[in-house]
């Protein structure tokens, strides 16, 4: 037993993140569009008492048609609700879970992007958190009148600033500027708004932000980057990390390297929570976990399966797929960083005698990253990451919805609970009391306390 708690969200983009997901007998296949859909998963996973939902976002349609046809059939993130309309309809049926989503740095500007989550923040009592992603998809620049994303440095530089403006204009309001007194008729202290006037290199916001403070002070932040920029962002400015780890060993070494990062910038070791993807599929047995697995394998079709090989090897839908890739094959994908992965991911193909059905099997259900098994096998895993200080907890990435996300209120956390790794009630109504994090404090009123002690 310990008293030190796991933290858990539970990542809900669409019905699932098995690409196969829509096709599962159990799953409403247009729920990706449909509310009701996600109001079933947010009660579940209330129910069990997870700390946050988490939805990846992208601003367009992402995945290509190769080979033709595949993307017709993928129905995997085609297409959904924006997710901060999405949250604030499901902060009206949920009390105290968190409500967590994706916003870009690179297709928003930084006081529309605050104001929004400001107000997803205060509907639902302090709940809200904003995760942080530079964009990389060429498919979504031309949304907004760009060929390609911008190069490395520009957007992570961009985002760096866009955190800063919009961190700042957060903290507009101190805690205690709104008096409301009706006696008197002062509504608000001016001396405790305040207008950020930034002008940087890539944003000019005056500011003040036209929303109040919520209960937990302003939306917690996540990163969800691993680059070496990104790490730095984290590091400076988020409350959350989702991280993705293959091993306790390359989880133990992200954590080390956040933690110089955090020292580096000032902020104490419990300012940070590090929850890596942790992708379940769960049975009352070992057997029926591994018949979910292989059901939901079995739903991919050839077109789609090539379409997950379509990056690194190229268009393969011209070859057997029973067969060994030919001894004269030379990849040719579109991403061309991959193409030393290619030739590793051949060779050890052609060593171990797989199949191309083989390849796409083990890529589009990312066989190296599913832990199968009843609730104690998995949980062994996570108490192990857990009790090593790989992590402070996980986002688990259920292989379809609402399914999986009952088998973690019903299976996965009342496991976790017998063990003393996992909460029985809440810690509070805020997402940041849950999580156990500091209480947020004003930088002015912070800077006006300092003056007083230095007088």
């Amino acid at each position: 037993m310990t008293d030190k708690k796991m933290r858990l969200g539970l990542s809900m983009r669409g019905v699932g993140y098995h690409p196969s997901a829509w096709r599962h007998p159990d799953v409403p296949a247009n729920g990706a569009s449909e509310i009701e859909h996600f109001h079933t998963v947010a009660k579940h996973a209330e129910r069990g008492k997870i700390d946050m939902i988490f939805f990846a976002d992208g601003a367009g349609v992402r995945a290509k048609d190769t080979p033709k046809g595949s993307l017709a059939r993928l129905g995997h993130y085609i297409t959904d609700i924006e997710p901060t309309v999405l949250l604030a309809s499901i902060s009206a049926v949920t009390t105290h879970l968190g409500l967590v989503t994706t916003a870009s740095t690179a297709y928003n500007e930084p006081y529309n992007l605050a104001r929004r989550f400001a107000g997803l923040d205060l509907m639902s009592h302090g709940r809200a958190g904003w995760n942080v992603v530079a964009s990389w998809s060429n498919e979504e620049a031309k949304n907004f009148g760009l060929e390609q994303v911008r190069d490395y440095t520009e957007r992570y530089e961009r985002a760096a600033e866009f955190v800063e403006v919009v961190t700042g204009l957060w903290d507009s309001w101190e805690e205690d500027a709104f008096p409301l007194d009706k006696a008197s008729g002062l509504f608000f202290d001016e001396a405790k708004m305040h207008r950020l006037n930034h002008e940087g290199k890539h944003f000019r916001v005056r500011g003040p932000l036209n929303a109040r403070p919520s209960e937990q002070g302003r939306p917690i932040v996540v990163q969800a980057g691993n680059s070496p920029a990104g790490r730095d962002i984290g590091a400076k400015h988020a409350e959350v990390i989702y991280t993705a780890a293959r091993s306790v060993e390359e989880a133990l070494d992200y954590y080390a390297d956040m933690r110089e990062r955090l020292a580096k910038f000032g902020r104490p070791a419990d300012a940070l929570r590090v929850m890596p993807g942790f992708r379940t599929y769960i049975g009352e047995s070992r057997e029926e976990a591994q018949e979910k697995f292989e059901m939901m394998q079995d739903l991919i079709e050839p077109v789609v399966g090539l379409s997950f090989l379509a990056d690194t090897f190229g268009d393969l839908s011209g070859l057997p797929l029973d067969e060994p890739i030919p001894a004269d094959f030379k990849p040719s994908g579109d991403n061309e960083s991959l193409s030393g992965w290619a030739d590793r991911l051949i060779a050890s193909a052609r060593q171990e005698g797989k199949t191309i059905r083989d390849l796409y099997l083990e890529q589009a259900g990312q066989a190296s990253s599913n832990y199968i098994g009843t609730a104690a096998d998995i949980a062994d895993v996570m108490e192990d990451w857990f009790h090593k200080g790989a992590c402070d907890g996980f986002n688990l990435t259920v292989p379809h919805l609402p399914g999986g996300a009952a088998d973690v209120a019903d299976l996965l956390v009342p496991e976790l609970q017998r063990r003393g790794l996992f909460r029985t009630e809440y810690e509070g109504r805020t997402l940041r009391e849950n999580l156990g994090l500091p209480a947020h404090v004003n930088r002015y009123t912070a800077a006006r306390e300092r003056e007083t002690t230095m007088a």
